[in-house]
């Protein structure tokens, strides 16, 4: 993939300009004196001009480094992701041929397999694409290697913000899929609680990444998925980690209060009205798009 300029794909979509965005931050937690954007209109947060390579992602030391610094233990959130997915999105894949890129280890692939026509997964992670093509969970490396209209179901979650071409991406997918196919994806949100209502900069210094080239508004997730050749798309937001996350950022300036004695509070019904009120602010961490091939 081209080291492509990020500045130039947001600003054909009119989502940025030299005039309207404002540097958010100086750094990233991981490289110093990498510029942060952030467009004052459309409330779009960016990093131009940067991509570490395919390699980077082949090899997989920046996952077990990121979900590490995360929560101290890699497959916690891994596990609870893959299980809301498969409640979220069972009644949409329920029978289908299933395409999931960007699949990661295939929790999500391996939870629907049983109730799918076909699975597969596009991962570039060799560690990852060995352990699925030997469990007979078919996963390639590339797009190219999909055929064209041959999956009625594509998902892609947290992956559009590691891409500097998300777009080009997203018209690749279009034609893996059969007309009136479903795209899933999923995304962090620009608009996070913490980052925009709270202002938290201990969490902004954290969560600002150099592999998270776009963090998506409602509008930029929108309008990627247009020029991609989508069309009925919804969008919601979803929120991952619950209050008791939040009550740690601003007591102690750190992550996985879910996992510390704070994470006593949480309950189904608590987590459950957390998020919602988040959703009612869009202020929620994740967005979630579904959209339409023609």
């Amino acid at each position: 993939m081209k080291n492509l300029s990020v500045f130039e794909m947001l600003q054909s979509l009119n989502l940025t300009s030299m005039e309207t965005r404002e540097l958010f931050n100086s750094r990233t937690r991981d490289v110093a004196n990498l510029k942060v954007w952030r467009d004052r209109v459309s409330g779009v947060i960016y990093i131009d001009g940067y991509y570490t390579g395919d390699q980077t992602y082949i090899d997989g030391r920046y996952v077990k480094e990121h979900l590490l610094l995360q929560s101290g233990c890699a497959s916690f959130e891994e596990n609870i992701d893959a299980v809301r997915r498969f409640n979220s999105n069972l009644r949409f894949v329920s029978g289908k041929k299933v395409l999931d890129f960007g699949c990661g280890s295939g929790k999500f692939l391996r939870l629907i397999n049983e109730h799918c026509g076909q699975v597969a997964g596009v991962e570039i992670q060799s560690d990852y694409v060995d352990a699925l093509n030997s469990d007979s969970i078919t996963c390639a490396t590339s797009l190219d290697d999909i055929d064209d209209m041959s999956f009625d179901v594509c998902v892609s979650f947290h992956v559009l913000e590691h891409l500097p071409d998300p777009v080009e991406v997203l018209s690749k997918i279009k034609k893996k899929l059969t007309s009136g196919g479903r795209l899933i994806v999923e995304v962090p949100h620009a608009n996070d609680f913490l980052l925009s209502t709270i202002q938290n900069e201990s969490f902004k210094q954290f969560t600002l990444w150099s592999q998270h080239l776009i963090l998506h508004t409602r509008e930029s997730l929108r309008r990627i998925l247009t020029y991609g050749g989508f069309q009925n798309i919804e969008i919601q937001g979803v929120q991952r980690y619950p209050l008791s996350n939040h009550l740690n950022w601003l007591a102690n300036g750190k992550p996985a209060g879910h996992k510390s004695s704070l994470g006593l509070i949480d309950s189904d019904a608590l987590e459950a009205a957390y998020a919602e009120s988040l959703a009612r602010i869009d202020a929620t961490d994740t967005l979630v798009a579904t959209a339409t091939a023609p």
